[in-house]
C-alpha cells in the first residue's frame, strides 16, 4: 500500500468553532462511548468519499431508535418534560424536520392531537414501563467543559521551562529546564512575580529537563532530558532526589506513565527503555527505527512511539512485538491518550491530530494544517475535554465533539503545558516563565 492510499485511509473529523455548529450528542460519562457517537455522527456528514465504518447500516436500526430519529425538536420537548438537561439531540434540527415530513405515521399521536397508525403497545409493556422508577435529574452528572481561561498569574522560572508538571490535591507546579527545577505552591499560582517553594539543583548545571511526569498520588515526580539519567523524586515533604536510574542514552526526549505509575516507559534515539518504577528496575532496553521515538506513550498493555521519520508504532507491552504502524506523512510532536485509554491523540508537525482508537483499527484525522515547531496535547482528566498548544496559541476543544471551547495567545511560544487533575487550572511554560490560567465554566 503506497504511502498515499495509507494517507487516504483516514476519515475526516471537523473542529467547530460556532456555538451552533456543535455536534448534537447524548450525555454520557462514558468517554468511549462518547467518542463512538462523534465518529458516528461526523461521517454522516459527508466530508468526502471515505470509507465507512463496520457499523450496522441505517436501515438496519431498531424501530425504536427509527422513530426517535424522525421526532421533531417539539415532540422530543414533550417526550422530555421536567428533563431538559437530558434531551438527547442525536441528529440535525434539519434532518430532524425533513424526516418527520417524509414519514408522519411514525409520530407520537398525543403530540399532534392524533391517533398514531402503528399499534398500540400491550398492556403487559405499560404495566412494565409504569414499573421502571422515574431517574432523577440530580442523579445524572455530565462533565462539564471550560468555557474559557482567566490568566491569574505567572511564575518567574528565570530560564526556558521545557517540561511542567501541575498537581490536583496540593495544585504544586513544578517547572523544570535547564539546570534546575522550581517548585511553586498554590499561592503562586495567583501571584505575577512570587518567590517559589523551593529551588532543586540537578546533579550537574549542564543536564537539562526535557519531560517530566508527576505520578497520581502526587507523591513522585520523573524526570528526564538531557542527562545520563532518570531522576526520580519524593515530593512528600521537602522535595529531594529518591533515586537516579542510570540509563543508557545521553538524551530522553519523553516519558509515559502507566496508569498505576509502575512501569514507565523512557524515550531515546533509536531505542526506548522500559523501567519497573516500583523496584527501580531496567526491564528491557527496546530497539526502535532510528528516528521513531521522539515522543512515546503507554496504553494498558501496548507502547506508542513516533517521531521524525513520520510513522506512528504501536508495540506490545509484554512481547515488545511491532503490533501496527501508521504512516502520517508529517513528524509526530506529541501523543496522549484520554482517561479510558482507548483514545490515542497524535500531534503533527502539520497541526493536524490523528485520533484513532487503541484497540479496534479505527482511525481519523482533524485537519488544521499550520506548520509549527512546537505541538502539546493533553486529555483532561474528567475526559471532556482536551488542550492543545501550537507555538504561541493555546486551543481547547471539546470531546468528543470536537467544538473549540476558547483559544488564547501568547506572547512567546509555550513550549510545554499540563492540565490540574481537578481541572481548575492550566499551565504553560515558554520561554523565561510559566503562565498560570484559571478555567472558567
Amino acid at each position: 500500500m503506497s504511502r498515499r492510499k495509507e494517507e487516504d485511509s483516514f476519515r475526516i473529523l471537523r473542529i467547530y468553532d460556532e456555538p451552533e455548529e456543535r455536534r448534537a450528542m447524548p450525555v454520557s460519562s462514558d468517554t468511549s462511548s462518547q467518542h463512538e457517537q462523534l465518529m458516528q455522527y461526523q461521517l454522516g456528514r459527508g466530508h468526502g468519499p471515505f470509507q465507512v465504518l463496520p457499523r450496522r447500516p441505517v436501515f438496519q436500526l431498531d424501530p425504536v431508535y427509527q422513530e426517535l430519529r424522525t421526532m421533531t425538536q417539539q415532540q422530543w420537548d414533550f417526550w422530555t418534560l421536567d428533563t431538559s438537561e437530558l434531551q438527547a439531540t442525536w441528529f440535525l434540527e434539519g434532518e430532524l424536520g425533513q424526516g418527520a415530513q417524509d414519514d408522519s405515521r411514525l409520530l407520537p399521536g398525543p403530540v399532534l392531537d392524533q391517533h398514531s397508525s402503528s399499534s398500540s403497545p400491550s398492556r403487559e409493556a405499560l404495566s412494565l414501563l409504569e414499573a421502571v422508577p422515574r431517574i432523577p435529574d440530580e442523579a445524572v452528572v455530565s462533565q462539564k467543559t471550560p468555557q474559557a481561561a482567566w490568566k491569574v498569574g505567572t511564575l518567574q522560572h528565570g530560564k526556558k521551562v521545557s517540561a511542567i508538571a501541575i498537581g490536583g490535591s496540593t495544585h504544586h507546579v513544578y517547572t523544570c529546564g535547564p539546570g534546575y527545577i522550581r517548585v511553586w505552591d498554590e499561592s503562586a499560582l495567583h501571584a505575577w512575580d512570587k518567590a517559589p517553594q523551593a529551588h532543586l539543583d540537578l546533579q550537574s548545571p549542564h543536564n537539562c529537563v526535557f519531560t517530566c511526569k508527576l505520578f497520581p498520588d502526587e507523591q513522585s515526580l520523573i524526570t528526564g532530558g538531557k542527562a545520563r539519567t532518570l531522576t526520580l523524586w519524593d515530593l512528600a515533604s521537602m522535595p529531594r532526589v529518591r533515586t537516579q536510574l542510570a540509563s543508557t542514552g545521553s538524551i530522553c526526549y519523553s516519558l509515559a506513565l502507566s496508569s498505576d505509575a509502575r512501569v514507565c516507559l523512557a524515550c531515546f534515539r533509536g531505542f526506548v527503555e522500559i523501567w519497573d518504577l516500583q523496584n527501580h528496575i531496567l526491564i528491557r532496553k527496546h530497539k526502535v527505527p532510528t528516528y521513531g521515538a521522539r515522543c512515546g506513550d503507554i496504553t494498558g498493555n501496548k507502547f506508542w512511539t513516533g517521531g521524525e521519520d513520520t510513522v506512528l508504532y504501536s508495540w506490545d507491552l509484554r512481547s515488545y512485538q511491532r503490533l501496527h504502524q501508521y504512516r502520517l506523512q508529517s513528524e509526530i510532536l506529541s501523543i496522549t491518550h484520554d482517561p479510558t485509554e482507548e483514545w490515542l491523540l497524535v500531534g503533527l508537525r502539520n497541526s493536524n491530530i490523528i485520533t484513532l482508537h487503541t484497540h479496534r483499527m479505527e482511525k481519523f484525522k482533524v485537519p488544521v494544517q499550520k506548520f509549527n515547531d512546537f505541538y502539546n496535547l493533553k486529555f483532561a482528566s474528567c475526559g471532556s475535554y482536551f488542550v492543545t498548544t501550537l507555538n504561541k496559541s493555546i486551543r481547547c476543544l471539546a470531546a468528543p465533539s470536537l467544538q473549540s471551547l476558547f483559544q488564547v495567545e501568547e506572547s512567546a511560544e509555550i513550549f510545554c503545558c499540563d492540565v490540574s487533575v481537578d481541572n481548575k487550572y492550566l499551565v504553560t511554560g515558554s520561554r523565561n516563565s510559566a503562565t498560570v490560567y484559571q478555567l472558567l465554566y
